[in-house]
């Protein structure tokens, strides 16, 4: 099916909420120091946020949070209800996919933009694992496009286009049944959405907004959506061709140009979530936990490019990675789609094995390295 334009929405979308970093009375003490003749004290300066800070979606509340990695949570900004994942651009701007549209803010200032209204009809807002909005959000490699992948209950999902310059929904593509990743290819000729629960990447040439379902289902699919053995995340190595890891076991190597998947295999024996690529090609692989009781513990997975592996257990189950600049640490969310979520990160030195828990926001999912 052909992308659907939506040039109606410049007006709907122009209706942003600026719920930004705001502080209250400051306007009485200047006019206070008018009347007396003094000086006016000065407001006092934005606050600013230095390289290598984290970012991470609150989907327990209705907020981003701000991480030191080694002190813990500098502050928190409104973006909308549930976020789930967020991408930050080169220009400091990082766009969050929450349950009533993507939120932008200002990582430099820590102040919200607004937020953008889905163009896709989603039911009512709400919150927890199966909530209806976006989850997987990508940028455009130019920056001139945000991709995220809207989630319609009990129906197939959608993959929306923004501008990025007008902040605007441009297009809509049917994509699989909740997105819960959206990647994009290293060239920016194509995106891709993972669906969870019809076992498929949804592939869309950003030329002429054209979709191709290519199933990834290395179990089979008789589960159906009772099953757990369904795709999660991917990442998009350097050759174009996606990794999607499946329960410590099985790791789906999917080539979008042919549609084949070839299976290599995994050593975590854990339900798998989270994925994330270093520079130097190494996977990094999030283990949330057992689903039954043959299953190991949570883990980190660190793959080498050959396919060595070595399995770093966690405490407690967490949900997607992230990797500082020069991929020497890793920054696992606890917050979890399931329950069993915590309040904090995991920090883990990837060269010792290594880890530590720091406090960061509420129930945080989607995590980024400013």
């Amino acid at each position: 099916m052909r992308a659907r334009a939506h040039a109606a929405l410049g007006a709907v979308a122009g209706v942003l909420l600026t719920a930004g970093c705001t502080t209250t009375g400051a306007a009485e003490p200047a006019a206070t120091a008018q009347r007396s003749g003094t000086a006016a004290p000065s407001a006092p300066a934005p606050a600013r946020t230095a390289q290598g800070t984290l970012l991470v979606a609150d989907f327990g509340s209705d907020t981003v949070t701000f991480i030191d990695p080694v002190r813990g949570p500098l502050g928190s900004v409104e973006v909308g209800t549930a976020p789930y994942g967020l991408v930050v651009g080169a220009d400091g701007r990082a766009w969050v996919a929450t349950a009533e549209g993507v939120a932008v803010v200002d990582t430099a200032s820590r102040e919200s933009l607004g937020r953008i209204p889905y163009a896709t009809r989603t039911g009512p807002v709400t919150t927890g694992e199966y909530r209806g909005g976006g989850m997987g959000i990508a940028l455009a490699p130019d920056g001139t496009r945000v991709y995220v992948g809207v989630n319609v209950p009990g129906a197939e999902g959608t993959l929306e286009v923004i501008d990025t310059a007008t902040r605007t929904v441009t297009d809509t593509v049917p994509v699989g049944r909740r997105p819960f990743d959206v990647d994009v290819a290293r060239d920016g000729s194509e995106v891709y959405a993972t669906g969870h629960d019809s076992y498929d990447v949804t592939a869309v040439r950003t030329g002429t907004l054209t979709p191709r379902r290519l199933e990834v289902a290395p179990y089979g699919t008789e589960g159906g959506l009772g099953s757990w053995l369904k795709p999660h995340y991917a990442v998009v190595r350097a050759d174009g061709k996606l990794l999607l890891p499946f329960e410590g076991e099985r790791l789906a190597v999917l080539d979008p140009r042919s549609g084949r998947v070839d299976v290599e295999r995994m050593t975590a024996d854990t339900h798998q979530h989270g994925a994330a690529l270093t520079s130097d090609g190494t996977l990094l692989v999030v283990g949330t936990g057992p689903i039954d009781g043959s299953d190991a513990g949570p883990s980190l997975t660190v793959r080498a490019p050959g396919g060595q592996e070595r399995v770093l257990p966690l405490d407690g189950p967490h949900e997607d990675v992230a990797v500082s600049e020069d991929g020497g640490t890793a920054y696992v969310g606890g917050g979890f789609t399931r329950e069993g979520f915590w309040d904090g990160i995991t920090v883990v030195d990837l060269d010792s094995g290594a880890t530590r828990r720091l406090p960061a926001g509420v129930r945080p999912l989607g995590i980024a390295v400013l």
